[in-house]
């Protein structure tokens, strides 16, 4: 990108048509992989550009090439019809591009106004902080995004979605001109995603461009005033504000149709596999649980945030010691003062958060197949490496992991691969029973597909399945029966024929069905 512009000499607009950012012909490889091929995206002025496509696309690529995280192998970056060079974080802010990455990026030890101005800190004329000016400017800055807390707050005391409008905030108070948000509800709950939501169309209106990641079709439905669609590191297609539906979105994305999202097929009842009896779950041990999961059965698990559905699930696996109670695997019962017995009992567990408790995130792909089932692959003690190499090629053609060897570094997969790495390490020692925590959570809906293909095929081979969701539509779309948590206690069971979002909504809520119609499970 010769002839570059610098942050100070870009012109102003040349007219109400021209993009403010322009992409044209990014390319970017990896060893062993095309990230990008020739990739092109315009964004004008006050919009909302949403950026889709299965994990593995490319979207966090060109993201991080914006940011200046990265360089390009080729192409150029125009801002306001410029080249531009965005060779570092500091230039692209320079030029007031932003990225407020999922996993946010504050100092949480600091309070709010520190971590706004932090690295363009004010000086005193003997050139100390003036914390007086930070305090002063943080109140009109947070104001901007609607955030009525004090500057002196500290970060880690805030929530998820607080936290967030701070890391917009202080992109804001660079002067952003381009914001680009990257899954900014996957830890939200539905009451900090409506105030993002309101803020986003408020900084449309004030002229910010945002581009906007997610794998939420419906909230790119709601705010986006155009998409475009990323397949395999390629252009996919655009869609207009009037093209924007579910299906249109789903094709780009997947290059099929989806006729049939939810592959369920019903199985006939069998034996009861897990029997959980009075079991009292710490914190909150009040109530005591009981159920049953019958071998091919899949059976989801629904209710709001804090109602204890993961802490049930860790229980049963052993990972959280039980007040009283007892868990029965084929009839026999099992200790639960740690995961061995109920690994040995045929329970395995793919947690809510796979890169830090699923997966060793630092070794390969084979590594972490095989981790779980080591001592099924030891001869007199030594790995064997031929029957480690067999279970990862096995797993790998089963559960169709795209990666460009067994060697792979688990760190570099998409989530969607990750899950099914982590899904391929327990079904290693071919599970009687499999507990999913928010199975498909920052999962696009190519590999959503994919693992409720693994689901089923799983309940046709008699495992027995227990999935928690905050997905209604999954929950709806892939359990035999539901089982309704609220505040810790199970509210009540919905066989399929009586399932629905009501029906769900009135056991997580309590509340009335008019009113549990419009809530919404997160």
């Amino acid at each position: 990108m010769t002839g570059a512009a610098s942050a100070n000499d870009i012109p102003p607009p040349t007219g109400p048509a021209a993009p403010l950012l322009e992409v044209r012909g990014v390319s970017k490889r990896f060893p062993g992989v095309q990230a990008l091929s020739d990739i092109r995206l315009a964004l004008a002025r006050g919009e909302v550009l949403a950026l889709i496509g299965e994990n593995g696309a490319g979207k966090s690529t060109l993201m991080k090439i914006l940011a200046g995280v990265q360089p390009p192998d080729s192409g150029e970056i125009l801002l306001d019809g410029r080249p531009v060079q965005l060779d570092s974080v500091r230039a692209a802010q320079a030029f007031g591009i932003a990225l407020i990455h999922q996993e946010l990026n504050l100092a949480d030890n600091l309070d709010v106004g520190a971590n706004l101005f932090l690295g363009r800190e004010p000086r005193t004329a003997l050139g100390l902080i003036d914390r007086a000016k930070i305090y002063r400017e943080s109140v009109e800055i947070l104001r901007r995004v609607g955030l009525d807390v004090p500057p002196r707050t500290i970060v880690r005391t805030l929530s998820i979605g607080y936290q967030q409008m701070v890391e917009i905030a202080k992109a804001l108070s660079a002067n952003a001109r381009v914001l680009i948000m990257d899954e900014p509800t996957s830890s939200l709950t539905s009451g900090e995603a409506a105030r993002l939501f309101a803020l986003i169309k408020d900084l449309r209106g004030k002229g910010v461009s945002i581009i906007y990641i997610s794998h939420r079709l419906g909230e790119v439905h709601e705010l986006a005033d155009r998409v475009t669609v990323f397949r395999d590191g390629r252009n996919a297609g655009d869609l207009n504000c009037d093209q924007i539906t579910h299906d249109n979105m789903v094709r780009l994305m997947v290059g099929r149709e989806l006729a049939q999202f939810y592959a369920r097929t019903i199985h006939e009842p069998r034996e009861a596999v897990l029997e959980v009896d009075s079991l009292r779950v710490a914190p909150r041990g009040k109530h005591p649980v009981s159920f049953a999961v019958r071998a091919g059965e899949i059976v989801g698990m629904a209710g709001l945030v804090g109602a204890g559905r993961t802490e049930l699930l860790d229980t049963i696996f052993g990972v959280r010691k039980p007040i009283s109670g007892t868990v029965r695997v084929a009839g026999k019962a099992i200790q639960l003062d740690g995961p061995i017995q109920p690994i040995a009992a045929g329970i395995a567990l793919v947690p809510e958060d796979r890169k830090h408790q699923g997966l060793v995130i630092e070794m390969s792909v084979r590594e972490n197949v095989s981790l779980a089932a080591l001592h099924r692959q030891a001869k007199r003690g030594w790995l064997d490496r031929r029957g480690e190499r067999r279970l990862a090629a096995e797993t790998i053609e089963r559960l169709r992991v795209r990666t460009p060897s067994d060697q792979q570094i688990v760190h570099y997969l998409s989530g969607g691969n990750q899950q099914k790495v982590v899904l391929g390490k327990w079904l290693a020692l071919k599970p009687r029973v499999l507990l999913l925590d928010e199975p498909t959570r920052g999962v696009d809906v190519g590999a959503k597909h994919e693992i409720y293909r693994i689901m089923e095929s799983l309940a046709a081979e008699g495992v027995a399945v227990l999935f928690v969701s905050s997905d209604m539509e999954e929950v709806l779309g892939m359990s035999d029966r539901t089982l309704v948590m609220h505040e810790g206690r199970i509210t009540g069971e919905l066989s399929r024929d009586r399932l629905s979002e009501e029906a769900i909504m009135q056991l997580a809520t309590g509340r009335d069905a008019a009113s549990a119609a419009q809530a919404r499970a997160i």
